[in-house]
């Protein structure tokens, strides 16, 4: 039987480290692709011309991430895993004694705190009539109001906050349904998110992906009335 998965961002990065990760477990899937200038998933179709669907995915983007819908659905109607991972970071320097923009800051939101939802609202039906019902959302440490220590970071820890918010609402409507939303902090992972590759950071994108993927695969485990909040090793994230 066919099993299917989404993910966003998957040009680079851990995104990219999902997806090569679930194709080599044998599922279809869908990829999200903002960048066509990276050329990596196209790499990787030649490898997996059967199942991989490059897919033209901006979550900022309403009538884009509808269009992503409507082609997931040509090809399926069931769909198992949804990995919401696209996100941008933004300003991570300026405080409240700065001038702070906001329309900056609102375009963060809206990529990394609403574009999760946007996809999720679009795909549910397809995920609620499959048999995992699962949603994963890349959530960080960063979301967490539990164990905040910045001063800056605004637009990207107020986005992340919002993604623990619209899990938890999200879990409540389809809990009793079988459905179950996972929210992971990744890890410092190397990633682009700051325009280069961060080599500084503690796990490589695609050491990050096995682990959660891992995760992902025991995700019974994890069930509850209210979604799971774990790092990469499977350890709780306070809210």
């Amino acid at each position: 039987m066919k099993q299917y998965v989404c993910v966003t961002g998957a040009d680079r990065g851990l995104g990219l480290g999902f997806t090569k990760q679930f194709l080599n477990k044998g599922y279809h899937v869908f990829a999200g692709q903002y960048m066509s200038s990276w050329k990596e998933l196209e790499a990787l179709h030649a490898e997996y011309p059967d199942t991989l669907y490059i897919v033209d995915l901006d979550i900022s983007n309403d009538e884009s991430v509808k269009k992503a819908g409507q082609y997931i659905s040509s090809v399926t109607d069931s769909l198992d895993i949804l990995v919401n991972n696209g996100a941008i970071i933004g300003d991570t320097k300026k405080t409240i004694y700065d001038e702070l923009d906001f329309d900056h800051i609102l375009n963060v939101i809206n990529v990394t705190g609403l574009g999760g939802l946007r996809v999720t609202n679009a795909l549910i039906p397809l995920i609620m009539n499959s048999e995992t019902k699962l949603i994963v959302n890349i959530s960080s440490e960063a979301g967490s109001i539990g164990q905040c220590t910045r001063k800056a970071w605004y637009g990207y820890m107020m986005a992340k906050a919002s993604v623990n918010m619209h899990a938890a609402i999200t879990q409540n409507m389809i809990y009793e349904d079988g459905g179950q939303v996972l929210n992971f902090h990744p890890g410092w992972v190397q990633s682009y998110m700051s325009g280069e590759l961060n080599t500084a950071a503690a796990i490589s994108a695609d050491e990050s992906a096995e682990n959660l993927v891992g995760l992902i695969a025991r995700h019974k485990e994890f069930a509850g009335s209210a979604p799971a909040f774990i790092d990469n090793l499977g350890n709780p994230q306070l809210w």
